[in-house]
């Protein structure tokens, strides 16, 4: 086993050797921009991870989490536009930076050449890894439906919003974990309380980027703070800020969700007064938390040894601990 940097480092090195602008420029250029942009490489991470978790170099899995983040970009890509946002990573979006047609374009592009990267696979390894990627793909895009649907609705459930990240968000965090299980050649079970565990995580993770979108550190962040406040997301801190509001906070905190200013400074700074005295705050850090314990609880029956187990408590200890 590899330490987080170095299987970082690893993926890295491969995305470069991979990543290449041709022609035409104007498609390419934008792939190679978002896939080189940063980010914790959360997820190609845990594909290698996984795979080492069960005794198969990292190696073998590089392609298939290739294709987990290139994926995971390109839905970036068209949320973006979808969300108009100014930002991704510090730096500007790929339809900003060129402009609309080019981000669906060149995120279209990303999606095929995400499957081709499973054609590098023999067989069963290739159907398993193929079967699994399409049905992560349509839940994501599923989420992504969910997600624009409950900004125009004032009825959102917990358990609704739950479900739409655990879409959006949390199964492609498991399918990560899975695909390396795959390709590890580990059995069924194992695969099945692998993706559990990453999805479980990737709820705790999704809840935590809600935290952080209201109470992060713009410096850090990479993305623009209060961005889920200025679209009228209605994220797990404005759900629990209803749930635990009175009357008058209730009104107020509709109120501003129902207005769209010029300049969203104002309206961001009430928002999250309310979170913080309503409790929503500190409601939605006990959800992170629930979550991340609820994926913890699953490495007890796993049948892999303790020191592996170990490695995957401390990942999720530390990504529930993160600032961006």
């Amino acid at each position: 086993m590899h330490t987080i940097s170095e299987y970082q480092q690893y993926f890295l090195e491969y995305l470069s050797k991979k990543t290449n602008t041709k022609e035409p420029k104007n498609l390419y250029e934008p792939i190679s921009y978002i896939l080189k942009l940063g980010g914790k490489r959360l997820r190609p991470v845990l594909v290698l991870m996984t795979s080492e978790i069960f005794d198969v170099s990292y190696k073998k899995a590089l392609d298939a989490a290739l294709a987990v983040e290139t994926f995971h970009n390109f839905s970036l890509i068209h949320d973006d536009i979808m969300d108009d946002a100014p930002l991704r990573r510090g730096k500007e979006t790929v339809h900003e930076k060129w402009d609309i047609n080019t981000g669906i374009l060149s995120g279209d592009a990303m999606l095929i050449n995400a499957y081709q990267l499973f054609e590098n696979y023999e067989g069963a390894t290739f159907k398993e890894l193929a079967k699994l990627f399409t049905k992560t793909a349509i839940e994501v895009c599923e989420g992504q439906q969910y997600d624009i649907d409950f900004e125009t609705r004032d009825d959102v459930t917990i358990p609704e919003y739950i479900k739409m990240i655990e879409y959006k968000t949390a199964v492609l965090v498991g399918a990560a974990m899975k695909m390396g299980a795959i390709v590890a050649g580990a059995s069924e079970s194992s695969a099945s309380s692998i993706y559990d565990f990453g999805r479980l995580l990737g709820l705790a993770f999704q809840l935590q980027d809600d935290y952080l979108d209201a109470f992060g550190d713009p410096a850090t962040f990479g993305k623009q703070v209060g961005g889920d406040i200025i679209e009228n997301k209605k994220t797990i801190l404005y759900l629990k800020a209803l749930e635990f509001a009175t009357k008058n906070e209730q009104k107020q905190l509709q109120g501003l969700f129902s207005l769209t200013p010029d300049d969203p400074t104002e309206k961001i700074q009430m928002v999250t007064s309310l979170f913080e005295s309503t409790g929503a705050k500190e409601k939605a850090r006990l959800e992170i938390e629930d979550y991340t314990q609820k994926a913890f609880s699953l490495l007890d029956n796993m049948s892999i040894t303790e020191d592996k187990k170990e490695i995957l408590r401390l990942f999720g200890e530390k990504l529930m601990n993160r600032s961006v």
